[in-house]
């Protein structure tokens, strides 16, 4: 199997399934590398009202190779106060229909985000949101960060059938109760240094895994002070480690966690020529 992530050497396409695209400078050129990298498919999540506006602009400036999810995400709440929370519902609701996904949406209980976003309000909207999913058969990308049970009860009681734990850090025990529930996690390029993410995808069936950058997030370096920012095509990289890691050959991991995107997010199989 081919060692490298260069355009040609993995036999099928991948797909970053999640990345902040409103964020990212010059997406078109960012989209080439990643085509360059055997990237077919970008999932570009909102955040807010803005954000999720401009996913859906970007979903139709490059057909094929962005799809739109819609979020509103619990660091933004305190920002955007009551009013903009309910817009960015509103919004959602009413967008939904044209989205591949719910998200990024969650819990986020550091102390920064609680001392804007209590707890009790952050619930009362994901609640809300996963409704919006389970009715609309949306799959949710969900942020859990120091949140990981409260999010999953969550889900579980909204009767969510699909859903993605994005960055898993969370304990063992809730892990499993991830995968029982037949929901996802993504593994980051924090799989190649962070202890907690590297445990959660080495454990994980291969066929409960995605791939993501959450771009334009910036990273440390195996071995090295130095930090760099992600882009999509960073996504091989991720298969990179997630191959070694689990020892697996790389195209292994590509076919199924590409296969696993296609079915979540509801898209058309990808042929190795749209890499």
């Amino acid at each position: 199997m081919a060692q490298s992530g260069k355009r040609g050497t993995f036999e099928h396409p991948l797909v970053d399934t999640h990345a902040h695209l409103d964020e990212v400078q010059d997406v078109g050129a960012a989209l080439e590398r990643s085509r360059a990298a055997g990237v077919a498919v970008v999932v570009a999540v909102g955040s807010d009202f803005g954000s999720n506006q401009k996913a859906l602009e970007l979903a139709q400036e490059f057909p094929r190779g962005v799809y739109p999810a819609l979020g509103l995400h619990p660091g933004q709440m305190g920002e955007m106060g009551r009013d903009g929370v309910q817009r960015t519902l509103e919004q959602i609701e009413a967008s939904l229909p044209g989205a591949v996904a719910l998200g990024e949406v969650g819990l986020d209980y550091h102390k920064r985000v609680r001392a804007s976003a209590d707890k009790e309000w952050q619930q009362a909207v994901l609640r809300r949101l996963l409704e919006l999913a389970r009715r609309h058969d949306k799959p949710a990308l969900v942020h859990s960060r120091y949140a990981w049970a409260d999010a999953l009860a969550l889900a579980l009681q909204s009767g969510l059938d699909k859903a993605v734990f994005h960055w898993f850090t969370g304990p063992s025990s809730v892990l499993r109760a991830v995968i029982e529930a037949g929901y996802y996690i993504s593994a980051t390029p924090a799989v190649e240094y962070h202890e907690e993410h590297r445990r959660a995808v080495s454990r994980v069936p291969l066929e409960r895994l995605l791939l993501e950058t959450d771009s334009p997030v910036s990273y440390a370096q195996a071995n090295s002070p130095e930090r760099y920012q992600a882009q999509p095509a960073d996504v091989a990289r991720v298969l990179r480690a997630v191959a070694t890691l689990r020892g697996l050959p790389e195209d292994a991991v590509a076919w199924e966690t590409t296969a696993n995107a296609c079915r979540l997010f509801g898209l058309q199989p990808l042929g190795s020529s749209q890499g």
